[in-house]
């Protein structure tokens, strides 16, 4: 059946069996206009009407008819996240994850940022010292060495003249 909005004129198709003899309310999925909607007069000839089974509808029964319908919500027979499903649909083994992270865990040795920076503070921190200690024997053994010494640690002066007006 081919159905037609009366305010935007869009057309839909619509399956037979869906608009019964006592009419259906629709909607425009375009303009969101709603109206109740009668099957044609050749199409209703096409409906078989229902078969006659002997039992009595009481009016009590067809007041409720919307309460009896209500739909009840199957639950699932698998669990989505089971080990089973996993396996059967996604091809994922959770043993062989759980093996392979014991296995990365075993391998992987990693110092860390913040530790190779503590080491690498502590290791300048000894050196500048050693050379400190040092400088008057290095420079005797080479002389040419004295200017970069010097240097050196007048820069780290300097940085820490930067860092006290930076606190300051």
């Amino acid at each position: 059946m081919i159905l037609s909005c009366n305010s935007c004129e869009k057309k839909f198709v619509v399956p037979d069996k869906a608009i019964t003899s006592s009419g259906r309310v629709v909607q425009c999925g375009s303009c969101g206009n709603k109206w109740k909607q009668f099957p044609n007069k050749n199409e209703i000839e096409k409906i078989p009407a229902p078969k006659e089974t002997g039992i009595k509808k009481s009016s009590n029964l067809t007041k409720n008819s919307k309460s009896s319908k209500k739909r009840v919500k199957k639950s699932r027979e698998i669990n989505l996240y089971s080990p089973e499903y996993l396996k059967k649909k996604h091809g994922i083994s959770l043993e062989n994850i759980e093996q392979s992270k014991k296995t990365i865990a075993s391998k992987k040795v990693s110092f860390g940022f913040y530790n190779s920076l503590i080491l690498f503070v502590f290791l300048t921190i000894v050196l500048s010292k050693s050379l400190h200690f040092f400088q008057n024997y290095i420079v005797q053994l080479f002389p040419f060495t004295e200017f970069y010494i010097d240097y050196f640690f007048e820069s780290i002066k300097n940085m820490f003249e930067i860092w006290k007006d930076l606190v300051t």
